[in-house]
C-alpha cells in the first residue's frame, strides 16, 4: 500500500512529470514522503512566488505543464500572482497544495494558515480547482487536470489535498491515458480564401510560438508578412516575410489594414499586444480567419472563418489544403517597408529606445539561441515594440497581459532546469530584480548557466515618467537600488559592470562569457547613456 501522498506523486510521474518546483511546509510534509525515490527533480525557491514564475518558465521552455508543490494558506495566497500571469498567457502551470483537515473547512476556528475558503480564493484564477477529500477522489482529480492542461486553451490548475487525507493508505493504480480529440474542421473554405487574397497578413500569437519550420512555408506559400506579439517573437528570425514588431504601432497596423484577408493564429488579439497606447480600440481589421484552441476566445472578434483547435496541428493542416497557385508578388516588399517603419518610430517614441535595441541585439549575438525571460523594465520595454529574436519560444516576459514585476529572475531559472544547456538571459531593472533577488541562490545552487542583466538607474523610470506626463509630483518612484557588485558577491556569483553602451557592454562580457554557472552583468544607467 502507498498513502495518498505517495499515490500522488507517483501519477504526477507516470504522466510525464519531472520537475517540481516547491518548499516543504508542516502541510505538505506528506508529498515529499515518496518525492525522492520518484525520480522527479525538486527545486526549492525561496518564495512561493518565485516557485510559481520558476514553473511557468520552465512551462515555456519546455511545452510541458509546470508544477508546483506549496502549502495551505500563504503559500497558496503567495502562488496567486505567478498562476495570474500564466492564466493571462496561457501558460500550463498545475499546482499542488495542501490545505487543512476537513472537519476544519469553513469553520474559522484559527487552524494555522487557515483561509475562509482557499479552494474559492483559487477559482478567482484558476482554470479549474478542487478538493481531494476522499481515495477515490485523487485519480479522477489528477485526470481532470491533466486534460484541462493539455486541452483547450492552457492555464493554471489547482488541486489541494487536505492534511488528513495526505497519509491515508491508498492502492497505486495507474492513470487514465486521456483521449485527444483528432477529428479536424472543415478547412477547404479558409484554405480557398487564403489562395484567393491578394494582399494577405499573418498575425502570429504566442500559440504559434513553436511553429517556425510551418509557419515560414506558410508565408512564402502565400506570399504573407507574419506580425508577430510579444510571445511569438523568435519566430523566423531574418526572414524578408518576418515583421517582428508590435501591431500596437502605427507602421503595423497600417500593414494589417491594408490587408485584404488576415490569418490570426493562436493571438487573442488583446490590448497589451494590439492597442497599447489606447488609441480607443484594436485595428480596423479587413476580413479575418481566426484559428485558436479557445472557443471563447474565438467568440469575442469577428472572423469569416473561426477554427477551433491548436495551431500546431491545423497550420499543417491548412497548408496542406491550400490549393496550388503563386505567391503574392509584394509580400517581401510590405513586410520590409513595415519593419523599417516600426524600427524607425522607436526613436520617435522614445530618444533611448533606438540604443537600447542595440545593446540587447548585442547581447542575442553573444549568447545565440538563448532563452530570454524579462521583467518590465526598459530593454524590455523597447523591444517589445521592436526586436527580432533568434530563437521560436525563447522571447518571453511579464510586462504584457497580467504583467507582474519580479517574473525575469524566477522565470529565468525555471526555463534553464526546463532547457539544459541552453543559454539563458534574465533582463530586469533594479526594482524588478529586488521582487524575487533571494531566487538568485537557486541558480548558485543548480549550477545553471543564467546571465542577469540587471538595467540599474535606481527608479521606476516608466512609472516616474506617466506620473509627470500628467503633472503628478512623483512619488514612491525612487527606491535606493542595494549594491548589486556586493549581491553578486554573496552569492558566489561573477559580477561586471557597464555603462549603458553596447561597447562597454561587450567588454563587459568578456569577463563573464562562456558561462560556468550563473553570472551577474549589471548596466549602471546611473552613469550616463538610454534613462
Amino acid at each position: 500500500m502507498t498513502t495518498v501522498g505517495e499515490a500522488l506523486v507517483l501519477n504526477l510521474r507516470a504522466r510525464g512529470v519531472d520537475t517540481v518546483f516547491g518548499i516543504p511546509g508542516v502541510h505538505t510534509i506528506e508529498l515529499y514522503r515518496g518525492l525522492a525515490a520518484s525520480g522527479i527533480r525538486h527545486v526549492t525557491p525561496r518564495h512561493e512566488q518565485g516557485a510559481g514564475f520558476m514553473a511557468d518558465g520552465y512551462a515555456r521552455a519546455t511545452g510541458k505543464p509546470g508544477v508546483a508543490f506549496v502549502i495551505t494558506g500563504p503559500g497558496l495566497t503567495n502562488m496567486l500572482t505567478p498562476m495570474a500571469q500564466a492564466r493571462a498567457d496561457s501558460i500550463p502551470m498545475l499546482v499542488i497544495s495542501g490545505v487543512n483537515r476537513r472537519d476544519t473547512l469553513g469553520k474559522g476556528l484559527g487552524m494555522l494558515h487557515e483561509l475562509p475558503d482557499q479552494l474559492a480564493l483559487a477559482r478567482t484564477v484558476a482554470l479549474r480547482s478542487e478538493t481531494v477529500e476522499t481515495l477515490a477522489q485523487l485519480g479522477p482529480a489528477l485526470d481532470r487536470a491533466f486534460a484541462a492542461l493539455n486541452s483547450g486553451r492552457p492555464g493554471p490548475v489547482h488541486i489541494e489535498v487536505p492534511t488528513d487525507v495526505m497519509p491515508l493508505d491508498c492502492p497505486h493504480t495507474s492513470p487514465a491515458v486521456p483521449e485527444l480529440a483528432s477529428d479536424l474542421p472543415d478547412l477547404a473554405a479558409a484554405a480557398s480564401l487564403l489562395a484567393a487574397a491578394a494582399r494577405p497578413v499573418i498575425l502570429a500569437g504566442g500559440g504559434a510560438k513553436r511553429m517556425d519550420t510551418a509557419m515560414t512555408q506558410l508565408a512564402e506559400r502565400l506570399g504573407a508578412p507574419v506580425v508577430q506579439t510579444t510571445n511569438a517573437r523568435g519566430l523566423m528570425h531574418g526572414h524578408p516575410l518576418a515583421v517582428p514588431a508590435s501591431p500596437s504601432l502605427a507602421a503595423v497596423r497600417r500593414l494589417i489594414e491594408g490587408a485584404d484577408l488576415v490569418l490570426a493564429l493562436g493571438t487573442e488579439l488583446g490590448p497589451t499586444d494590439y492597442d497599447m497606447y489606447a488609441l480607443g480600440g484594436l485595428p480596423d481589421f479587413p476580413p479575418m480567419i481566426r484559428i485558436d484552441c479557445c472557443a471563447e476566445q474565438l467568440a469575442r472578434h469577428r472572423a469569416e472563418h473561426a477554427l477551433e483547435g491548436r495551431v500546431e496541428t491545423l497550420l499543417p493542416a491548412l497548408l496542406a489544403a491550400l490549393p496550388e497557385g503563386s505567391p503574392c508578388a509584394f509580400g517581401a516588399t510590405r513586410a520590409a517597408a513595415t519593419r523599417k517603419a516600426a524600427f524607425a518610430s522607436l526613436g520617435e517614441l522614445a530618444a533611448s529606445y533606438p540604443d537600447l535595441i542595440t545593446m540587447l541585439e548585442g547581447l542575442r549575438d553573444r549568447l545565440p539561441g538563448a532563452l530570454i525571460a524579462g521583467d518590465s523594465t526598459q530593454m524590455i520595454y523597447a523591444a517589445n515594440l521592436a526586436y527580432d529574436h533568434d530563437r521560436p519560444g525563447g522571447w518571453f516576459n511579464g510586462s504584457t497581459g497580467f504583467g507582474a514585476l519580479g517574473y525575469a529572475i524566477p522565470a529565468a531559472i525555471g526555463a534553464a532546469i526546463g532547457a539544459p544547456g541552453a543559454p539563458v538571459i534574465a533582463l530586469a531593472g533594479d526594482g524588478g530584480a529586488q521582487f524575487t533577488q533571494p531566487e538568485l541562490m537557486v541558480a548558485v545552487e543548480e549550477r545553471l548557466p543564467i546571465l542577469f542583466v540587471i538595467w540599474n538607474n535606481s527608479a521606476f523610470l516608466e512609472i516616474g515618467n506617466a506620473m509627470r506626463d500628467v503633472g503628478i509630483k512623483v512619488i514612491g518612484c525612487d527606491p535606493v537600488a542595494p549594491d548589486f557588485r556586493h549581491i553578486a558577491a554573496a552569492c558566489s556569483m561573477p559580477h561586471a559592470s557597464a555603462v549603458p553602451a553596447p561597447e562597454a557592454i561587450a567588454a563587459a562580457l568578456d569577463g563573464l562569457l562562456p558561462l560556468d554557472g550563473p553570472a551577474l552583468l549589471e548596466i549602471d544607467a546611473r552613469q550616463g547613456g538610454p534613462a
